[in-house]
């Protein structure tokens, strides 16, 4: 019994974890979780995306200011993802 609880909950995490986390669609404290977003780049992301929804990777890094390809791989690879897509180059921890 507890094998199976333990078993259903490693898959849901993992499940959640491989879905990552929309930029376009994420809270605040959903950013946060996120490796390398803490409250200050949270703040500019939801800000920016107040104006707008984000296309795409390059949209996000051109809209805020100091995020360009090591940022962006570091963000994707902590989950973050821009309609479903993750970032070009970057690679998906799964641990």
């Amino acid at each position: 019994m507890i094998r199976t609880l333990v078993a259903t909950a490693a898959a849901l995490f993992t499940a959640g974890a491989l879905a990552g986390t929309d930029v376009n669609t994420a809270t605040k404290a959903e950013l946060e979780a996120l490796r390398g977003i803490g409250p200050v780049q949270a703040n500019l992301i939801l800000n920016e995306r107040e104006k707008g929804k984000f296309k795409d990777w390059n949209d996000f890094k051109a809209r805020l200011k100091g995020v360009g390809p090591t940022a962006s791989t570091r963000y994707s690879e902590a989950g973050l993802t821009i309609n479903g897509a993750s970032y070009r180059g970057a690679t998906m921890k799964t641990s």
